[in-house]
């Protein structure tokens, strides 16, 4: 008997382990529920308050525009870009071949080397009588070979657009001139030289007019959100039941004293 009455009391003290873990996955269920329906709230709540603050956002938007579109005008200096090409060939010949077509595509890349050495570059500040160092010229000077080309372009990025234009001409010539000598072959041929541009090729008004704007919208979206969130003040009665898990007995109205 004493046996089977232990056997009950060990059974009784589990089943009421179990109803006590159900009940507390139930809460935190409960809690979980509640958590999510809580975040959902403020979710929505963050999207009303953006929405009523709509216009506030609308005004940071044109002034960060306008801030944007003055400081490009103002404190940006243009620069342009004047582009000159030449055709680089490994020989002489009146039909050219599939391996003359390949050495010239790899020696294009030796003569990118080439355009930017010394003699070429302090050549072309000597016969134009530029007033730049070696370094300061080539920081202004791009080059590019398309893949599959024979083709080398000269980019030159100058303030003044004249000088641009009339840099990148001299510097195809005197690249040319300076692949012949050291390849001793014949001179590549000019195909394209550089004009003068008519436009800057920057700055980007228009992208920087934008990204100010947006930048300083965002700015104020985000001090609007940042407030709510560090705002614990209880506004009405149902923060009360939603953060402090009471209900509201009553409520005193304020009223306007007349003046008498």
């Amino acid at each position: 008997m004493a046996f089977i009455r232990k056997n009950c009391g060990i059974k009784r003290i589990l089943e009421v382990k179990n109803r006590r873990g159900k009940k507390n996955m139930n809460e935190l269920k409960q809690l979980e529920a509640q958590r999510d329906d809580e975040i959902e709230i403020d979710l929505g709540e963050i999207f009303h308050l953006l929405l009523n603050k709509l216009w506030v956002i609308i005004l940071c938007f044109i002034v960060g525009g306008v801030i944007a579109f003055s400081g490009t005008k103002l404190f940006l200096t243009p620069k342009y870009s004047a582009s000159s090409m030449i055709y680089i060939l490994t020989k002489t010949t009146s039909v050219t071949s599939l391996a003359d077509i390949q050495m010239g595509s790899q020696l294009t890349a030796d003569f990118e080397i080439l355009a930017t050495s010394r003699p070429v570059i302090e050549e072309v500040i000597e016969k134009l009588k530029l007033k730049y160092s070696y370094d300061e010229l080539v920081a202004m000077i791009q080059t590019d070979n398309q893949s599959d080309t024979r083709i080398l372009r000269f980019t030159v990025i100058d303030e003044n657009a004249k000088e641009a234009k009339a840099i990148a001409n001299e510097l195809a010539e005197v690249t040319a001139e300076r692949v012949a000598y050291v390849m001793s072959s014949d001179k590549p041929k000019i195909v394209e030289e550089a004009v003068v541009p008519k436009k800057a090729s920057s700055p980007n008004t228009m992208k920087n007019t934008i990204m100010g704007a947006l930048a300083v919208a965002f700015l104020a979206m985000g001090i609007i959100v940042i407030k709510y969130l560090v705002n614990d003040t209880v506004q009405n009665e149902d923060d009360i039941k939603k953060y402090l898990g009471l209900h509201m007995l009553a409520a005193i109205p304020t009223e306007k004293r007349e003046s008498i």
